[in-house]
């Protein structure tokens, strides 16, 4: 193997490795999977009204990513909420929410695109009240609703999740499936390693050619 197939190939190997992790190629939630999905709700005891709502999400999939975009308003006296000190912030409770979410959505290839503090009222409010002031806003991006299903539906979630709905006055969340996304991990590296391996195989060529 020349040195030239060697300097393209490792690239192209990482760069497929990546791709194969990041993206998941299962296709749509199967009626199965749903079912397992809604089997485990019941068994965990949630709410009928709320399995019903996820099983829609569920089988409205397209099997493709998407990003859910947060708008939250913290609770300036949240309150207190058991594992968590009587006297914690909007912010601390928050923070262990995210204890037990970003691992889980990190192992899933899903993870924050933005977040950051609100520097200013709502500029513009239609059609909807109480929705002027907002403290951070956020983006997360996630390989695809089955993974979300995953995360969820894990007993556990269902513990941590009184933190976040404790450290909240009010918060909207919703998902989209992006028709846009220029800041994709996929289109990133692939350009970074594509820009790297040309500028090391340029360099081994004006050595040769010295």
């Amino acid at each position: 193997m020349s040195t030239r197939t060697k300097i393209w190939l490792i690239p192209t190997l990482l760069y497929t490795a990546f791709v194969y992790w990041y993206t998941d190629f299962g296709g749509p939630l199967s009626d199965t999977e749903i079912a397992a999905y809604r089997a485990t709700m019941e068994s965990n005891g949630s709410a009928p009204e709320t399995i019903a709502f996820i099983e829609e999400f569920a089988r409205q999939d397209s099997g493709k990513q998407f990003l859910m975009v947060n708008n939250i308003d913290y609770n300036e006296t949240p309150p207190a909420v058991e594992g968590a000190n009587p006297n914690a912030t909007a912010e601390e409770l928050m923070a262990k929410y995210m204890e037990h979410m970003l691992p889980a959505m990190l192992r899933r290839a899903s993870h924050p695109v933005l977040m950051g503090p609100v520097v200013y009222q709502s500029i513009d409010v239609v059609g909807i009240e109480d929705a002027e002031v907002w403290d951070t806003g956020a983006l997360f991006r996630y390989r695809s609703r089955r993974d979300l299903m995953d995360i969820v539906t894990n007993p556990v979630f269902g513990g941590k999740h009184e933190f976040k709905t404790a450290a909240l006055t009010k918060t909207v969340a919703y998902p989209i499936e992006p028709q846009l996304y220029l800041g994709d991990p996929r289109l990133l590296l692939g350009l970074i390693l594509l820009a790297l391996t040309a500028l090391i195989d340029l360099l081994r060529l004006s050595r040769q050619n010295r």
